[in-house]
C-alpha cells in the first residue's frame, strides 16, 4: 500500500443555509497528483483553507501523516512586505543532504524559468502577479513531499507555463491542485476530484476521461432522480393524509419520505443551448495595419508589422509577458500611438475591447442594474432576444448573485461581470486579453461555446493552450526584437512544430561541431563496458516504458482500489528512473554510434 500524506474523512461545511460539502472523504498518497474542480462558489478555496488550517469544518477530521512536510501556494499569498525578494526566496530550506552550491543552482533554475530578476527589490513594491510568481519559486525550491497549489498559472505566460508543469511532472512529490488550466492539469495529473452538488467524485484519468465518466455518472443520477419524482408524488399524497397511526412501520415510511424529497429535489445544471449576438453588419474594410513600428524604453516591440483583417476571422497572440502583445492591441482600437506606420478602421467596426485593468464600478451598485446599463435585452442571432437577467444566468450569476452589490463581489466575480458587459454590447470586433484568469473551468467552456458561434472579428491574448486551440483559427507569435510571426494552425501545432525546430537546429549543431573538439576519423571508440552498459539500458528503457503504460492502463480503469493505488506510487518511481536511465543511454549513444 502507497504511503497516505492525507486522510480526509466524513468532511462537512456549511455557509447558513448553503452546504459547500457533505461527508466527504478523500486521501492523497506520496507520488500521487491529483487536480480538484469545481464550479466557483462551490467550495474549492474553502477546502483548501480547511486542509491547511484556516478554516474549521463543521464536522469530520483532516490527518497529515508525520512524515509530510507541506507548502500551500493560495490564489492571492500574502507576505512580508518589508522582505526583499532574495530574502524570501532563501527562507526556503535546501533538501536533505544538498549542498550549498546545489541549493543555489536550482535557485537560479527557477528563478531565471519564472523571470525574478531584481532579488533586491521589495514584496510590497510588487504587483500580486509579481508576488505570486515569488512564492510560487519559494514553495518549489522548499525540502517539501507535498504541494497544494491553487491556480499556480495565473500570471504566468506560456513558456513559464510549459516549464512549471515539466518541472512538476517530474518531481516525486504529492500534489493537490486547483486549475482551470486543462492541459496544465492533463500533464501534471494522475486523477480529477471534483465537488458537485455537495459531493465529492473521483476520476482516475485525464481531463478528457473525467467529463466522459461525469456525463455517464449524471445520466444515471438523473434517471434515478426522475423514478424518485415519480414515487415522491405518491408518497407526498399519503404524507397529506396524515396517517393517525404512529407504529413503526407508519414512523419508517415517514422516515423515508423525507430521504426520498431530498433525491426528488435534486438539481442538475441544465445543458446551454448554443448562444450567438447578433453583431453589427461589417462593412468591405474592417481593420488595416501598415508597417506598425513601437518602441519602449529603448525596446522594441513591434518591427514594421503589417495585416489586413478579414471577416469573422479568428486570430490568437501568444508570446512572453512584457514582449509587447496588450501595446498591439491598444494601438490596434488606437487607445495608443505607434511610432510610425498607419493604423486604418472601417467605419462599421464596433469594437468590444476586455483589457487587463478590469471594471471599475461603484460598490452599492447591484450586479443586474450594472449589466441594464449596457441594455436590458440583448438581440441574438436568428431574431432571438435575451433579457439582461437571462444573459447573467446563461454566465452563471444566479438569482442571489444578481442582486448582490458590485462591493461584495470576488475578483473572479468581478472580472466575469466586465467580460459580460463587453459581449453584450454586440461588437463586431471582439478583443480579449487575458480573459480566462480567474474563470472556473464550467465558464470557460461556456465562454468557449460562445466564441465559436460569434461571426465578428475575434482577437484573443491568452496563456490557456485548450481555450485557444478549441477557438483560433491562426497565431500571431511574438518574437524577440519587435517580430510578429503569422502562425496559420493552433497552438499545439505551432507547440509541435518549434520542438521540430528545436531538435532540428540541435541536430545541424552537432553537424557543425569545431574541428579541434575530434576529427572524426580519431573519435573514441567504446569500450567493452561500455558497450554493455549501452545494450542493457536498451533493455531497461524498453521495459520500463512497457510497465509505464501498463501503469497508465491501470489508472485509467481499473476498478481494483489496490492496484490504482499501488500503480499511482510506482509510476513515479518509473519515471524518475527513466529521465535518469535515458539521460545516460544517450551519453553513451554518442560514444557508441556518434
Amino acid at each position: 500500500m502507497a504511503d497516505a500524506l492525507l486522510s480526509v474523512e466524513n468532511l462537512s461545511k456549511s455557509f447558513g443555509d448553503k452546504m459547500l460539502f457533505d461527508n466527504i472523504s478523500f486521501g492523497v498518497n506520496a507520488g500521487q497528483k491529483t487536480a480538484l474542480i469545481a464550479r466557483n462558489g462551490y467550495g474549492k478555496s474553502t477546502l483548501l483553507n480547511i486542509l491547511t488550517g484556516t478554516v474549521l469544518p463543521d464536522d469530520g477530521r483532516v490527518t497529515f501523516a508525520a512524515s509530510t512536510r507541506m507548502a500551500y501556494l493560495p490564489q492571492n499569498p500574502v507576505t512580508d512586505g518589508r522582505m526583499t525578494v532574495r530574502q524570501y526566496v532563501y527562507s526556503a530550506h535546501p533538501h536533505e543532504n544538498e549542498d550549498e552550491w546545489a541549493f543555489e543552482q536550482r535557485v537560479e533554475e527557477v528563478l531565471s524559468r519564472l523571470k525574478i530578476t531584481n532579488l533586491d527589490k521589495q514584496l510590497n513594491q510588487m504587483s500580486g502577479g509579481e508576488q505570486k510568481k515569488v512564492a510560487l519559486s519559494r514553495i518549489l525550491l522548499d525540502d517539501v513531499n507535498f504541494l497544494i497549489l491553487d491556480e499556480p498559472t495565473n500570471h504566468l505566460d506560456i513558456t513559464m507555463i510549459e516549464w512549471l508543469e515539466e518541472f512538476l511532472a517530474k518531481q516525486r512529490l504529492a500534489i493537490l491542485l486547483v486549475s482551470h488550466d486543462r492541459y496544465f492539469i492533463d500533464h501534471v495529473c494522475d486523477d480529477i476530484i471534483e465537488l458537485d452538488n455537495s459531493q465529492l467524485y473521483r476520476y482516475r484519468g485525464d481531463f478528457a476521461y473525467y467529463i466522459e465518466k461525469k456525463a455517464e455518472r449524471e445520466a444515471i443520477e438523473k434517471a434515478e432522480v426522475e423514478k424518485a419524482r415519480s414515487l415522491y408524488r405518491t408518497e407526498l399524497e399519503w404524507m397529506r393524509r396524515m396517517p393517525q397511526a404512529r407504529g413503526t412501520k407508519s414512523k419508517a415510511r415517514i422516515d423515508a419520505f423525507y430521504d426520498l424529497q431530498s433525491k426528488a429535489r435534486t438539481r442538475f445544471d441544465e445543458e446551454k443551448p448554443e448562444l450567438s449576438v447578433k453583431t453589427e453588419r461589417i462593412g468591405g474594410k474592417i481593420l488595416e495595419l501598415y508597417n506598425i513600428t513601437k518602441r519602449f524604453d529603448g525596446r522594441m516591440l513591434l518591427d514594421d508589422f503589417s495585416y489586413v483583417f478579414k471577416r469573422g476571422e479568428k486570430i490568437g497572440i501568444v508570446g512572453p509577458n512584457g514582449i509587447g502583445k496588450s501595446t498591439l492591441l491598444n494601438i490596434m482600437t488606437e487607445r495608443e500611438r505607434p511610432d510610425s506606420g498607419r493604423v486604418i478602421v472601417g467605419q462599421t467596426i464596433q469594437f468590444g475591447y476586455y483589457t487587463q485593468s478590469g471594471l471599475k464600478e461603484k460598490d452599492d451598485k447591484r450586479v443586474l442594474d450594472i449589466v441594464k446599463e449596457v441594455a436590458e435585452v440583448i438581440d441574438l442571432e436568428g431574431g432571438k432576444k435575451m433579457t439582461a437577467h437571462q444573459f447573467l444566468s446563461y454566465f452563471g450569476f444566479d438569482d442571489t448573485s444578481q442582486y448582490n452589490y458590485f462591493g461584495n463581489l470576488s475578483g473572479g466575480e468581478r472580472r466575469r461581470l466586465y467580460l459580460l458587459k463587453v459581449l453584450m454590447a454586440n461588437p463586431n470586433f471582439l478583443i480579449l486579453d487575458e480573459p480566462t484568469n480567474d474563470l472556473d473551468i464550467y465558464t470557460l467552456q461556456i465562454l468557449e461555446q460562445f466564441l465559436r458561434g460569434y461571426k465578428g472579428c475575434l482577437v484573443i491574448v491568452s496563456h490557456d493552450r485548450s481555450f485557444m486551440d478549441h477557438i483560433v483559427d491562426h497565431l500571431f507569435v511574438f518574437e524577440e526584437g519587435g517580430v510578429i510571426r503569422d502562425y496559420h494552425s493552433n497552438y499545439t501545432d505551432y507547440m509541435l512544430d518549434r520542438e521540430r525546430r528545436r531538435k532540428e537546429e540541435n541536430a545541424v549543431r552537432r553537424e557543425e561541431k569545431p574541428q579541434y573538439e575530434r576529427p572524426k576519423s580519431s573519435k573514441r571508440k567504446a569500450t567493452y563496458k561500455e558497450q554493455k552498459e549501452y545494450e542493457s539500458l536498451t533493455n531497461e528503457i524498453e521495459s520500463l516504458n512497457n510497465e509505464k503504460q501498463q501503469l497508465e492502463t491501470t489508472l485509467a480503469g481499473s476498478a481494483d482500489q489496490a492496484a490504482v493505488i499501488d500503480a499511482s506510487k510506482r509510476i513515479g518511481e518509473v519515471i524518475s528512473l527513466l529521465d535518469e536511465k535515458e539521460l545516460r543511454w544517450l551519453e553513451l549513444d554518442e560514444i557508441v554510434n556518434g
